[in-house]
C-alpha cells in the first residue's frame, strides 16, 4: 500500500486552510500502539466516524492516522456546499429501491442541519450559513435538466425543490446567465476548513486519539489487524479506510472509482459589488452540465467559483496535480468573468485544486473489505461535506457489527460496477472528457454538438444531472 504522502505545506492547499490560520503542533505516530478501532483519514469522514463511535461506545479507544494535517486533503479543499442527496434521488432510488431513497434522503436533510447545530454547540466558527442551493440553467440545452428528478420525487409526494421563475432567478443570482431554475431550501454552506478543524478539536476533547504527517506505508491484514506508517505501527481489532479518493490504493478499490480534480478560484472581498448586483445572501449555486459549475459568496463578501472534472488521474493515484495552485484558474476565471461581468475587475485572491472519488452512478459506498473487522467508505463524487456525516455513522455500525439502519442503508454496498481497468480507464476517460467539453462548449454557443460528442459523453460516470 503505497503511502498517500502530503502534496504540499497545508498553507498553500486552499483559502480555506489559509484562513483558518496557523495549524496546532503535531503528534505523529512512533512506535507501538494497540487501539481498540484505527481509522485511516483524519477528513470529515473519519473524524465524523470517530465521534459516531464515541458517542455509541464512549469507553471505545479509538485512533485515527492522518497522512497530513487533518482536513488538508479533499475535507479542506471542497467549495463548502452542505448538500442533501435529494438531487441524486434516481441514483439512490435505482440503488435501494424508493423506501430506501427516501429514507437516506431525508437523513441526509437532517444531517445538513445537523451539522450547523453541531457548530452552534461546539463553538465552531465555520460560517454556517442555511441559505438554500439554487440548481440552473445556463444555456438552452440545460433547461429542465432537473425535471426527471423532481418527478420521480413528487410521484411519493415530497416536494423539496420549489421551481422559480427566470425574473426571480436572475435576481437572486445576481445575474443574466442563469435561464431557469429550482430552488432546494435544505442545502447551506460552510467553510469547510474551519469544519474539519472543529470536528479534529472535539474528536481529541472526547478522547480519540489523532496522528497527524503519518503516512500510511502498509495495513496487516493479519487478526488482529496493523497498520503501519514510516515511524509506528497501530494493532486494532478493527480499522476504518476513510480515505476517499487516495482510497484507490487498496486492491478492493482500484476499479471502484475514477479520480478526478475539482478546480476552486475565489475573489478579493467584493461586497459592495455583490450589494449592486443584488446577489445579498449566501445561496450555493450551480449549472447543470457534466463538468459543473458551482459558485457562492463568503461572508466577507468574496466568490468561490469552482468547476468539476479537470485532471484525470492514472489508475487513482492522487499525484502532485492534484494539490496547489489550480492548473485551471485562467479558465475557470474567465467563466466567473462571463458569468458575473459585474466582478470583472474584481481580482482572483487565490486557486486550488483537489481530488474527486467518482463513482459510475454518483453515490457513496460502504462496506466490508473480505472481513467484518476492516470497513471502507468512499465515492462521495463531488457531494461529500453533508454525506459524510452519513457515512461517519455508517461506518461506525458496521465495524462495531451493529444490526441498525444504517448498516441496513442501502449505500452499504460494493462499489457500482462499470469502471474499466487501466489503461483503457485512462485512455478512455481523456476521450470522454474531451468530447463532455466539446459538447458543452457547443450547446454554450446554442450550436448543436457533434453526434460522436454526444454517443462519448454519454459514456461518462453520472454527475450533478441524472444522465440521459
Amino acid at each position: 500500500m503505497a503511502p498517500p504522502l502530503s502534496r504540499e505545506s497545508p498553507a498553500t492547499t486552499s483559502w480555506w486552510l489559509r484562513e483558518v490560520g496557523p495549524l496546532a503542533p503535531v503528534t505523529q505516530l512512533e512506535g507501538d500502539l494497540r487501539s481498540d478501532v484505527c481509522i485511516v483519514g483524519g477528513g470529515f469522514t473519519g473524524l465524523w466516524t470517530a465521534l459516531a463511535l464515541k458517542e455509541l461506545q464512549p469507553e471505545l479507544d479509538v485512533t485515527v492516522v492522518e497522512a497530513d494535517h487533518c482536513g488538508t486533503g479533499a475535507s479542506g479543499r471542497n467549495g463548502g456546499f452542505v448538500m442533501s442527496l435529494w438531487h441524486q434521488f434516481l441514483a439512490l432510488e435505482h440503488a435501494c429501491g424508493a423506501p430506501g431513497a427516501l429514507w437516506l434522503a431525508r437523513a441526509s436533510t437532517a444531517a445538513v442541519a445537523d451539522i450547523g447545530a453541531f457548530c452552534e454547540e461546539h463553538g465552531i466558527a465555520a460560517q454556517y450559513r442555511p441559505d438554500g442551493w439554487l440548481w440552473t440553467a445556463t444555456n438552452a440545452a440545460q433547461a429542465g435538466a432537473w425535471e426527471r428528478t423532481i418527478q420521480a420525487i413528487e410521484s411519493h409526494g415530497v416536494r423539496p425543490f420549489q421551481r422559480i421563475g427566470t425574473e426571480e432567478l436572475q435576481v437572486r443570482t445576481g445575474s443574466r446567465a442563469h435561464l431557469a431554475g429550482v430552488f432546494e431550501s435544505t442545502c447551506s454552506s460552510i467553510q469547510p476548513a474551519a469544519l474539519a478543524r472543529g470536528l479534529l478539536r472535539v474528536a481529541r476533547e472526547r478522547g480519540v486519539t489523532v496522528f497527524e504527517r503519518s503516512p500510511i506505508v502498509g495495513l496487516e491484514r493479519s487478526k488482529p489487524l496493523a497498520v503501519r506508517t514510516a515511524r509506528g505501527r497501530v494493532t486494532a481489532d478493527r480499522v476504518v479506510v476513510a480515505m476517499n479518493a487516495w482510497a484507490g490504493q487498496l486492491q478492493e478499490l482500484r476499479r471502484a472509482f475514477a479520480v478526478v480534480s475539482s478546480d476552486v478560484v475565489i475573489t478579493e472581498p467584493a461586497a459592495d459589488e455583490l450589494e449592486r448586483i443584488g446577489w445579498r445572501d449566501g445561496v450555493c449555486i450551480s449549472d447543470s452540465r457534466l463538468m459543473v459549475h458551482y459558485y457562492r459568496t463568503t461572508r466577507e463578501g468574496r466568490v468561490a467559483f469552482g468547476k468539476g472534472g479537470g485532471l484525470l488521474a492514472y489508475d487513482a493515484r492522487v499525484g502532485r496535480s492534484f494539490s496547489g495552485r489550480s492548473p485551471l484558474e485562467p479558465l475557470v476565471t474567465a467563466r466567473l468573468r462571463s458569468t458575473y461581468p459585474a466582478l470583472a475587475s474584481v481580482p482572483i485572491a487565490a486557486s486550488w485544486t483537489g481530488p474527486i472519488d467518482r463513482t459510475v452512478d454518483g453515490l457513496p459506498f460502504f462496506f466490508a473489505l473480505g472481513r467484518p473487522d476492516l470497513v471502507c467508505g468512499a465515492g462521495y463524487s463531488g457531494n461529500g461535506v453533508g454525506p459524510s456525516a452519513l457515512g461517519g455513522r455508517i461506518l461506525a455500525s458496521l465495524v462495531l457489527g451493529r444490526d441498525d439502519e444504517w448498516s441496513r442503508c442501502g449505500l452499504v454496498r460494493k462499489p457500482p460496477r462499470g469502471m474499466p481497468s487501466e489503461p483503457l480507464r485512462y485512455l478512455g476517460g481523456r476521450l470522454v472528457r474531451a468530447a463532455v467539453a466539446r459538447k458543452e462548449r457547443a450547446e454554450d454557443e446554442d450550436r448543436r454538438p457533434a453526434r460522436i460528442d454526444r454517443a462519448l459523453a454519454g459514456l461518462a460516470p453520472a454527475g450533478l444531472v441524472p444522465l440521459r
